[in-house]
């Protein structure tokens, strides 16, 4: 089953970044949205006490993935001193290249846990372009 990909991470915000990291997601979420017009969604959440950071991004496809992990990668290094991500975890089918890339985000950023969750039944209901 071929369809949609999405992406969760979280991390642990280190204390005294957070105003850092708030800026440096701004900018992320900008560059992203300017330079990546295939993805689906991309949101970024922050518990109420700022400690917890929550990635979320959606791809129609791996192709889509693939090509935000070699856009945004390099942009990643820039939090390895604001947060320790803790886990990723991608439900689809993400290529081989994708998860190797996600294992090296892993460990860059504080050695958390990558895991993928195959599809086995379900369809999505979606309009591709939308913004909300």
């Amino acid at each position: 089953m071929i369809g949609p990909l999405i992406y969760v991470d979280t991390s642990t915000v280190r204390p005294g970044t957070l105003d850092e990291l708030k800026r440096a997601i701004d900018q992320l979420v900008e560059f992203i949205d300017s330079n990546e017009p295939q993805i689906l969604a991309y949101n970024v959440y922050l518990s109420d006490d700022g400690s917890q950071m929550t990635v979320v991004h959606m791809h129609a496809n791996s192709a889509s993935l693939d090509h935000h992990m070699e856009i945004a990668g390099p942009a990643f290094r820039r939090f390895a001193d604001l947060l320790t991500l803790t886990s990723i975890s991608v439900y689809g089918e993400p290529s081989t290249r994708a998860v190797a890339q996600l294992r090296d985000k892993a460990a860059m950023l504080g050695g958390g846990t990558v895991s993928i969750h195959s599809p086995q039944a379900g369809f999505a209901r979606f309009a591709s372009g939308t913004r909300g």
